[in-house]
């Protein structure tokens, strides 16, 4: 999951990090390197100190802002570590962790729900930031909780679990189709 979150920075970065003047050209890699890390360390924070289901209301959220309390945790992170480690100015350092957080979660959130790209699987993600650890469970119980309240229990048994994919794999749109209804708002 690393490597594909560094391709969303270096994807994000041209703007927040390469053009930005004040951030020196020989420290552009290292910023961006440090962004990836840093949400990566900052979502694997949240999940260990019980923010599980932040996480899960993340991945059923249509559009990510600087409002989402996972968006400034993670702004305060990566602002603390660029100014930590290259000296950059608070302002400058804000500046980027406002600029690209948004930008990388929306794209995560947004590739992680979409069934015909399969760079980012949602199930993938919770075990990457987990360490797969039993808070993976407990995230993929929130998202099932998530998923009663858009109407994914396909078998009427009060529960969003395996027997559902199977109902709903059985009649039109297929697992992919149940994957995609389980992070579409109705």
């Amino acid at each position: 999951m690393l490597d594909q979150l560094t391709q969303l920075v270096q994807q994000f970065g041209g703007d927040a990090v390469v053009k930005n003047n004040a951030i020196p050209n020989e420290q552009n890699e290292d910023v961006m390197n440090e962004t990836g890390n840093s949400i990566f360390s900052g979502l694997q924070k949240i999940v260990s100190e019980g923010g599980g289901e932040q996480l899960a209301a993340l991945f059923n959220g249509n559009s990510i802002d600087s409002s989402n309390p996972v968006v400034q945790q993670l702004s305060q992170q990566l602002s603390g570590n660029l100014g930590e480690k290259f000296g950059l100015s608070s302002d400058t350092s804000s500046n980027v962790a406002g600029n690209m957080i948004p930008q990388i979660l929306n794209s995560l959130v947004k590739k992680a729900k979409d069934p015909k790209d399969g760079s980012f699987q949602i199930s993938d993600i919770i075990n990457a930031v987990t360490g797969n650890s039993s808070q993976a469970s407990g995230i993929m119980d929130t998202i099932s909780k998530y998923g009663m309240q858009f109407g994914l229990d396909q078998n009427a048994d009060g529960k969003v679990d395996v027997a559902d994919v199977l109902v709903v794999t059985k009649s039109s749109g297929g697992i992919a189709g149940f994957i995609g209804k389980l992070f579409r708002r109705k």
